[in-house]
């Protein structure tokens, strides 16, 4: 796993309890970036959206979390809902990462500032 990966995971997993305690953790909201995910987010152009397949086509810059070099790719949805917040030809910020397939998964995704 990445070294940056790792405590990352490790951080978002410790502080998951106290955050459902709180009340601030609900299941039924849709997955939004979090502050850790959005300093290691990737920056993109929305090219197609199957909601269908619960994919989505990105045309991004390098994604360093998990290594990728700057291209056009057609990714997974972690959650389909996600495809809900954005549309074709809109920049995002998204975070990506790598299945244990091997294949590659959007886990978060938000319209760019």
């Amino acid at each position: 796993m990445n070294k940056l990966v790792a405590p990352l995971l490790a951080s978002l997993l410790a502080a998951a309890p106290a955050l459902a305690q709180h009340g601030q953790l609900h299941h039924s909201t849709p997955i939004q970036v979090s502050q850790a995910k959005a300093a290691a987010a990737s920056e993109g152009v929305v090219q197609k959206i199957d909601k269908t397949a619960g994919k989505i086509t990105l045309k991004h810059g390098e994604i360093k979390n998990i290594g990728m070099p700057p291209m056009t790719m057609v990714f997974q949805l972690k959650e389909r809902a996600l495809l809900d917040k954005v549309k074709v030809g809109e920049k995002v910020k998204f975070f990506a990462e790598q299945l244990k397939d091997g294949s590659y998964a959007v886990t978060a995704i938000e319209p760019a500032s």
